[in-house]
């Protein structure tokens, strides 16, 4: 229970580290938790980690803007808008993006998925031992190459009319093409274009530009790193989800640590409405993000464009020394939020939540027990935000401040991601030339809206395996049930005894009923869950 909670109640940010441009030599991000506070090393030292900027000045000084409650003066914003240099503004294809946990990939098949507006498929090269990402089009009739199959040399076939390609993109068979014909399948328009990517925390990413240049882009900037991701001392499940609202309301939403405050275990929930006041510092804003600190055991780290984590550090003190830590390191609890833009209304999560104590839990909690929590935990919000983006979209992106009321600490670092997207991204996101028009898609019923089914289950390999095992055993329950009535209309009395025909009487009602409540379990818990407010 406690691990689906978190999931929205996160109230800290991670240690500033170090973040790379393409063209710059500087070190590749390691998001460390490993943070000690001590008299001899005050928090507010985590801000010497970060290059300073030539606009350090005017930073701070809106910083300290978005902690009070006033509104920061729109000409200030504007004047250092104005005056950032190129390489210090955000260039939105000019980054990685997390695309699927390993886990949840099938490498006897390949998956479409849509990122930045761009559909791709992911497919594993047996011949290069690999996850390759591909554009997911055959350059043939631009059928979708993810509904196409691997065959049996390992390479991505087109379902259409058979066109195979290996792992560089390049086509290797053309089955209408003749045998003593001009090689059509070697011209370059008959390759499919190919996406830069690799594999990181057990997740596979992808750089958005297939352009030649960008081969080797894995060598000058890397995703950003979490090792507590790859520590064997940490527990954790990863979960992946598609949300029918945008990228911009995702992030704020996770960012926000009033609206479900928990105790700094994340154990003991508290009234939702009621919330708590919090004071909320920040520090090192620029456009590789920036860093909240709410209170010593509790630090959140945004990373732009998709990475949003925090550490909540249980028993944290002056006294965590060094030499303590040494001894018996602090329990933490990471949480690991990468929130992926599909499209306009559309985005994805996937998420972790590593912690290093209480790792007995996981050897009698299956994933999809986990995974129904956290999804109980994401419906909760689903309409309210569906509802928030809508009216924001009416007012305008750059109109939010202006319709949204938030007077207190406790919306600092909503405000100051507002800010970060106004200020270096273009106020929302860029898709490019993928040339949305800008309207939101249509609204959605409430059931489609919360679907769990489309959007988790068929992407998750444990919800999907747990499914498919509940729809089997409902089956078999139905069949029993019907069996047993069978047997005992077409036996004779004298055939068989009163008490094993009132026993198979029974069984044939267990039955029944067991089915039917196995049939609302997996309709409640993989479908649809219908949340309300007023009844919790």
């Amino acid at each position: 229970m406690d691990l689906a909670l978190r999931i929205t109640v996160s109230k800290t940010t991670a240690p500033p580290s170090l973040i790379i441009r393409p063209n710059s030599s500087k070190p590749i991000p390691i998001l460390s938790f490993t943070h000690t506070i001590s008299k001899s090393s005050p928090l507010l030292n985590l801000t010497t980690q970060f290059p300073k900027s030539k606009y350090t000045n005017k930073l701070t000084a809106i910083s300290s803007s978005l902690l009070s409650t006033q509104p920061l003066e729109e000409e200030d914003e504007d004047e250092l808008t104005e005056r950032l240099d190129e390489d210090e503004k955000f260039d939105w294809f000019a980054n990685w993006y997390a695309l699927m946990p390993v886990c949840d990939l099938d490498k006897r098949a390949p998956l479409g998925k849509k990122v930045m507006g761009l559909d791709v498929v992911v497919w594993w090269d047996r011949n290069e031992n690999t996850w390759k990402v591909f554009d997911d089009r055959c350059p043939h009739r631009l059928a979708p190459l993810s509904e196409g199959r691997i065959d049996q040399r390992g390479r991505l076939q087109c379902v259409y009319h058979g066109w195979c390609f290996s792992g560089s993109g390049d086509c290797k068979l053309i089955p209408q093409a003749p045998l003593d014909g001009p090689p059509v399948h070697s011209f370059p328009r008959a390759c499919v274009a190919v996406y830069p990517s690799t594999v990181q925390n057990g997740i596979v990413w992808f750089w958005p530009n297939t352009d030649p240049e960008h081969k080797d882009i894995l060598a000058k900037k890397k995703p950003p790193y979490v090792p507590e991701l790859d520590d064997p001392s940490f527990s954790f499940q990863m979960f992946n989800r598609d949300i029918p609202y945008g990228y911009e309301v995702l992030v704020e939403n996770l960012m926000d640590p009033s609206h479900v405050p928990v105790h700094a275990s994340c154990t003991v929930k508290v009234d939702r409405e009621g919330g708590l006041p919090l004071d909320v510092n920040v520090h090192n804003l620029d456009n590789n993000g920036f860093t909240t600190i709410q209170k010593p055991d509790r630090i959140w780290k945004f990373v732009s464009p998709c990475l949003f984590q925090g550490v909540i550090t249980i028993g944290a003190s002056p006294e965590n020394t060094q030499e303590n830590l040494a001894q018996k390191p602090a329990q933490k609890d990471i949480l690991i939020f990468f929130c992926i833009p599909v499209s306009p209304g559309n985005s994805r999560l996937i998420s972790a939540f590593p912690r290093n104590f209480r790792l007995w839990i996981d050897g009698f909690v299956s994933r999809w027990m986990h995974h129904i929590m956290q999804n109980l935990v994401i419906d909760s919000d689903f309409y309210l935000l569906k509802v928030e983006e809508e009216k924001l979209m009416e007012a305008g992106p750059s109109n939010w401040q202006k319709v949204c009321f938030m007077p207190t600490k406790a919306d600092t670092t909503v405000v100051v991601f507002r800010k970060w997207l106004k200020k270096y991204a273009g106020g929302q996101v860029d898709w490019g030339s993928t040339k949305f028009n800008g309207y939101l898609p249509p609204s959605l019923p409430r059931e489609q809206l919360l679907d769990r089914y489309w959007s988790h289950v068929v992407n998750c390999s444990s919800c999907n395996g747990a499914y498919k095992g509940f729809k089997t055993l409902q089956l078999s329950l139905e069949v029993f049930s019907v069996a047993s009535v069978a047997i005992i209309a077409a036996t004779k009395s004298e055939m068989i005894s009163v008490a094993a025909r009132n026993t198979l009487a029974v069984v044939a009602v267990l039955c029944f009923v067991g089915s039917k409540l196995l049939s609302h379990f997996i309709y409640k818990n993989f479908h649809f869950h219908d949340y309300n407010h007023a009844s919790k």
